[in-house]
């Protein structure tokens, strides 16, 4: 249980009170001081301000004092409630509190300034321009760094996310079995999360903007177009299994998301010059994509009628596709890394991606189609005509996700002046 109360320890005839937090937490007792902008006359605070008043005037200052005092001792309560491990508190954190109570700009009183009740400000200020999968991706990252809290013992404010935050960052996803990768690619949100609040005025530290985690090098896993033509031709005898061989070979020639390619049906399709356009929205970015449809696309809409094949659950689509693969016979062992769970209790699933040498179409995802497309027409279409189709942010983007580096674009620069 945590109090406060307000002192007058000054020698001036008139001066600002001081608040007192008291706490008790671990067997131990803790006080913490520090200077408010509450100014009255040392007569007035000895003499009148606890004794029932008959004088009008003194009667108001007295409820207008009082006012001020218990909204400024719940603020600091409240903020107190938040911190999960309160021997870490020191009279600088009573002095953020107290900054943060007399200087809110027109926002930032309502805006949390510790990163996971921030993840939800965040998600309400862009959720008319994020993806729900986004979405999902921000909760993920807002749970795990519960989970955190809850491990180190500590609220995560922005004011502490620096060097210190950042190895326990790594250390935490070390623990809980995630990957380098997956550490470096959330850290790198956690920092976009800081920037955000940043804008918004919210006490961020300066080594926010510098934090970071080295990326490791993995496999990019993408079928050839000489595996292609095995899937194609490939007979499969259950209905269910060629309908995902077709979207697989859509995604293949498509280069979308299967968030996009599994909502395509013959309604996007138009003409334009006797060629076949496939035109709609990217469900990540919200942009409008017009893509040709090409000739193998055509030809598995020739066989369906015009029609797309049927919709299925992307879970679905990513156990069906690896049986189609395997059928297909994409069975070279390759590196690369897939979900396995790694809990050694019977009762309690923990999957996690791990890497090592597996059959090639145990690799195979949802994500395989993009990557292929953007893999096997590197070289041969220019990369602007493939990154409009892809929609990367950039070429940097676009080679590391192909896996390309700069000397493979150089090599390819290099062709041109044969």
């Amino acid at each position: 249980m945590a109090t406060v109360n307000y002192l007058y320890r000054s020698k001036k005839e008139i001066a600002s009170l001081t608040i007192r937090l008291l706490y008790r937490y671990t067997n131990r007792d803790f006080v913490l001081s520090g200077k408010t902008n509450i100014a009255v006359s040392k007569d007035y605070w000895n003499k009148q301000h606890k004794k029932r008043l008959r004088d009008i005037e003194l009667k108001n200052q007295q409820n207008e004092i009082n006012d001020e005092l218990n909204k400024l001792e719940l603020f600091i309560l409240k903020n107190f409630e938040l911190v999960k491990n309160k021997s870490n508190l020191n009279k600088q954190w009573l002095n953020d509190q107290l900054h943060h109570y007399y200087n809110p700009n027109q926002t930032t009183a309502l805006i949390p300034d510790n990163l996971v009740s921030f993840i939800d400000y965040y998600i309400e200020q862009h959720k008319d321009r994020v993806a729900p999968q986004t979405v999902s991706k921000y909760r993920t990252i807002q749970r795990k760094l519960h989970r955190m809290e809850l491990h180190q013992g500590y609220t995560i404010f922005f004011k502490d996310i620096n060097d210190d935050f950042k190895n326990d960052f790594a250390r935490f996803y070390t623990a809980e079995k995630y990957s380098k990768n997956t550490a470096q690619r959330e850290l790198n949100i956690v920092k976009t999360f800081c920037k955000y609040a940043k804008r918004k005025g919210i006490l961020v530290h300066t080594e926010a903007d510098f934090i970071k985690l080295q990326k490791k090098e993995v496999p990019k896993i993408y079928l050839s177009f000489d595996e292609l033509e095995k899937i194609e031709a490939t007979h499969c005898i259950h209905d269910y299994l060629e309908n995902a061989k077709d979207w697989l070979i859509i995604s293949c020639f498509t280069g979308q998301r299967i968030s996009d390619f599994m909502r395509f049906n013959k309604s996007m399709i138009r003409e334009e010059n006797g060629k076949l356009l496939i035109e709609f929205k990217q469900r990540k970015t919200n942009k409008l994509m017009t893509i040709p449809i090409l000739p193998k696309v055509k030809e598995i809409l020739d066989k369906r009628n015009g029609d797309f094949p049927r919709k299925i659950s992307h879970q679905r689509y990513n156990d069906y596709i690896k049986e189609v693969c395997k059928l297909a016979g994409i069975l070279e062992i390759t590196e690369g890394k897939k979900q396995l769970n790694i809990s050694k209790e019977k009762e309690k699933i923990i999957m996690r991606n791990v890497s090592g040498s597996y059959p090639k179409y145990e690799l195979v995802t949802s994500h395989i189609g993009r990557r292929s497309f953007a893999t096997n027409y590197y070289g041969t279409i220019p990369t602007t005509f493939l990154i409009y189709i892809t929609g990367h942010s950039s070429e940097n983007t676009f080679l590391g996700y192909i896996g390309k580096s700069n000397k493979d674009l150089a090599i390819e620069i290099l062709n041109y002046f044969k």
